[in-house]
């Protein structure tokens, strides 16, 4: 391993006068993981060490802080206890007759979770002291000298002794980019997503001064943006021109193609000019975003804008091409939703599913329903029976502090504007109100409202909209390990509730005159347990034959359907709306098929890669939305500096170019997230084929991005970018030759020339946009690989046109350090490489082996 250590400090500052907040306040807090190799799970540990002046005792505090999906195994450690509390909350209680420290003494607490961390973003979060808790004088401060030592070691990297997935050292990334070759610029699409047909011709466009611009009438939209854009990004500016005089022409015409979408256009560039041909707004709209994507360098005298002359013909391939933007876990801002949603519409999606409702967080104002946002809009520290939401991903005790993301919510008007501003781009916004799972936020806010109301003596209305049964005793676990966020199907309130909400939300709609047809409901990981210790749930099953705590979220969906369904929505949900449980197992629910439920299916690992097929094939329209390709939160690779999750392996740039849709068998390569080896032929081999009528329901595909690791825009446009340029390419793009090969040698060396056409287009052409369009975005630039061999020092990238610097003294190299551009003789030096784009924004520092030995002789 050559991964440099280094220490992450939390410095946070609190207010607590007194002995004891002096004390914590000194107090140094190392913590780290010691191995993910034992038989007992992951071996963590903490380290106290007393800095201050006066002896610091176990009495009266309690260190709180948030963590990974992770849970403490139970065992009896004289100096104390991790305990998990809800959620990825926890805490450290000290043991009051057994932790002792006298200034300058060090204590050391060795624990063990269940399952394993490798990473930084898995290390305790936002970590915070409560002295007399529930007490007259209780004080709460955030720990002011927290540190997370680095994952350095193996044992600390490999999630088991049965991980199969390499650590990516230098020599591993060398190895995944010899593939890699550089190609001509005539080698590649200058566009991503590729257009179905595009033809390069001689010389290029310059347009100087003002740039004559008819418009059919029809495109009044569309030509306001492209005069914006056009001013914005360029400095040109237009006037409105005869059609025969005009430099740009945006003509309404009837286009015909091969899959019958209605968003196809035709473009052409040459000495007449720029001419655009479209039948609907939408193909006008995508057409001006292939012309902004071709412009070239600016003419030598810097004046005016320059475009290659070709001729496009083109079209989506799917209808429905979606994102889905996770705001509950970690909030983000207006502007930076609008920024994302121009950055969709530039790579041509057309969908955005807005997902602002979850156990963390309810994100968006709703009439009538205050609390909604007054409670679950912030996060602070609180009790488990307290109606409000309690710290989580390292949000801290108090709510809206500074340079926090835990809360914030979008009014009524910001919501209004966001609808517009994605309309004007030909972006459908589908809301998302997760029920019955998922629903802490909800849940607690309601809360709030019933005591509001008990306390002026209002029952009736206290009830009106109240979500749970306060004398339920059941039991369960959801998948983010919360133990009350499940809504009470049973109660009639839950159904007032979910009206009202979806009627506010018409409401929003029709203020921005914004057409709503989908409404998503969620409906996903209800975990087993919830309503079977429920008095209200009893009754409910006394007066309804067959029904039981097992099928109740079916009897949920189905009336939330119903509700939906009178108000001429279409319902879609996750795969589990679609699913139900029969003789113990888990079916298709032929119920809801045929049109009026669209499932989004996530699965495709753990035996269920065929799932989408089955649910396509029983009727249902489907939208694919593979965990092992397009779940952007996973992590980019193993390596304990990449963010982000890893439950269900990693995900790479590659693996969203590299979809089949129709043939999902050729492009899964693994069973779980281990990446066991199987055998792929007798893994499939009695799996559900899509049959032909099953492929008509195949609606489109979509990206997800949960915020668990994501702190902000610059986070968000991290995990974002490049992976959305190989999912719009698997979006929009013709069927690549290799999706339908099944000759398996022959389609890996087809998978490999088309990645490595794309590859070139985002090195070279990409990477220059995203640093200047839309301000600016701080996509993910991968390290170098490197190797050594026979004494001299061998580096390639990932992504043609990317430079790669070095430095021989171990210092880390910069802009300006030497560039690698052949095999580099070694001797008696210790190499380090990084990679740079064009703005002199570099990667993490990658080193090969045995850089220290003298190999060159």
């Amino acid at each position: 391993m050559r991964i440099v250590t280094f220490i992450i400090f939390f410095t946070l500052i609190g207010c607590v006068p007194g002995k004891m907040k002096d004390g914590l306040a000194s107090m140094e807090i190392h913590w780290e993981v010691v191995s993910n190799l034992e038989k007992e799970g992951c071996h963590a540990r903490f380290i106290f060490i007393n800095k201050s002046d006066s002896e610091l005792n176990g009495e009266n505090w309690t260190l709180y802080f948030n963590q990974a999906n992770v849970m403490p195994q139970k065992k009896n450690n004289p100096f104390g206890e991790v305990s998990h509390i809800n959620g990825d909350w926890f805490k450290f209680a000290p043991a009051s007759d057994n932790f002792l420290l006298k200034p300058n003494d060090t204590l050391q607490f060795d624990y063990h979770y269940e399952d394993a961390l490798i990473k930084n973003t898995d290390v305790p979060l936002g970590p915070y002291f409560v002295v007399n808790e529930d007490q007259a004088d209780e004080k709460i401060f955030e720990a002011e000298n927290f540190a997370a030592k680095a994952f350095s070691r193996p044992e600390q990297i490999h999630r088991s002794a049965k991980d199969f997935v390499p650590i990516p050292e230098s020599e591993i990334l060398y190895a995944e980019n010899e593939n890699i070759t550089e190609l001509n610029s005539d080698e590649f699409s200058p566009i991503i997503p590729s257009p179905y047909h595009f033809e390069r011709l001689e010389g290029s466009l310059q347009l100087k001064g003002f740039v004559g611009l008819w418009v059919d009438k029809e495109f009044s939209n569309e030509k306001n943006y492209l005069q914006k854009a056009l001013q914005d990004r360029f400095e040109v500016s237009t006037e409105f021109k005869k059609e025969a005089e005009a430099d740009i022409r945006i003509v309404l015409s009837k286009l015909q193609n091969d899959t019958g979408s209605d968003e196809g256009y035709e473009l052409s560039i040459d000495s007449n000019g720029i001419s655009i041909k479209a039948q609907t707004k939408a193909g006008a709209f995508y057409a001006i975003q292939s012309l902004l994507a071709l412009q070239i360098e600016s003419p030598e005298n810097g004046v005016g804008i320059s475009f290659p002359n070709v001729k496009i013909k083109d079209h989506p391939r799917f209808d429905y091409r979606g994102f889905q933007l996770d705001v509950g876990r970690n909030f983000q801002t207006k502007e930076t939703i609008k920024k994302t949603i121009d950055i969709l519409a530039f790579y041509k999606m057309n969908t955005f599913l807005f997902y602002f409702t979850e156990d963390e967080g309810w994100r968006l104002e709703i009439e009538g329903l205050p609390e909604l946002t007054e409670v679950g809009g912030q996060r602070q520290h609180t009790s488990m029976n307290e109606a409000a939401l309690h710290p989580s991903y390292g949000s801290g005790p108090f709510a809206y502090k500074e340079g926090g993301h835990g809360s914030g919510f979008y009014t009524k008007d910001e919501f209004i504007e966001i609808l517009k501003y994605a309309n004007e781009r030909h972006i459908k916004v589908i809301p998302e109100v997760n029920l019955p799972g998922h629903a802490r936020a909800a849940i607690k806010s309601m809360e709030k409202r019933y005591e509001k109301y008990m306390e002026i003596g209002d029952e009736q209305e206290a009830n009106r909209y109240r979500l749970i049964d306060p004398d339920d005793k059941s039991v369960y676990s959801s998948a983010q390990s919360f133990k009350d966020n499940v809504a009470c199907v049973c109660r009639e309130s839950i159904y007032r509730f979910y009206e009202k909400v979806i009627d506010v939300i018409i409401d929003y709609y029709d203020e921005a005159g914004v057409p709503l047809e989908y409404f998503h409901v969620g409906g996903d990981e209800v975990p087993d347990g919830p309503w079977t210790a429920s008095p209200i749930c009893d009754k409910l099953f006394e007066k309804t034959e067959g029904l039981e705590a097992e099928n109740l979220h079916a009897y949920f969906f189905k009336r939330t359907v119903d509700i939906l369904k009178e108000r001429n929505l279409t319902v879609a949900g996750w795969e589990e709306t679609a699913l139900k449980k029969e003789n113990d197992q888990i079916v298709v629910n032929k119920e809801f098929s045929g049109g009026s439920v669209v499932p989004y299916v996530w699965n495709n690992l753990w035996g269920a890669q065929d799932l989408g097929y089955k649910l396509a094939n029983a009727g249902y329209p489907v939208v694919l939305c593979p965990v092992t390709n397009f779940y952007f939160d996973l992590a980019y690779d193993k390596h304990p500096e990449e963010p982000g999750l890893y439950w269900a392996g990693f995900v790479k740039t590659r693996n969203a170019y590299e979809y089949a849709p129709f043939n999902v068998f050729h492009t899964t390569y693994r069973n779980d997230s281990y990446y066991t080896p199987f055998d792929q032929e007798s893994a499939f081999k009695n799996m559900e084929r899509l049959t032909q009528k099953g492929a008509k329901n195949i609606l489109g595909i979509q990206a997800q991005m949960w915020s668990e690791t994501i702190k902000g825009p610059l986070m968000l446009e991290y995990y974002l970018f490049p992976k959305l340029l190989g999912f719009a390419e698997s979006a929009w793009a013709k069927e690549r030759e290799w999706e339908s090969i099944d000759d398996t040698p022959l389609r890996n060396k087809k998978m490999n020339e088309g990645w490595n056409q794309m590859a070139n287009s985002i090195g070279k052409n990409e990477m220059r946009k995203l640093d200047g369009i839309f301000g600016g975005f701080n996509y993910r630039i991968p390290p170098p690989g490197a190797k050594i061999n026979n004494g001299f020092l061998f580096a390639n990238t990932s992504y043609p046109g990317l430079e790669i610097r070095y430095t021989i003294d171990g210092s880390e190299p910069k802009p300006d350090s030497p560039l690698y551009t052949e095999p580099v003789k070694i001797t008696n030096v210790q190499f380090k490489l990084r990679t740079f784009n064009s703005a002199g924004r570099g990667s993490r520092t990658t080193q090969p082996n045995n850089t220290n030995l003298n190999l060159a002789q």
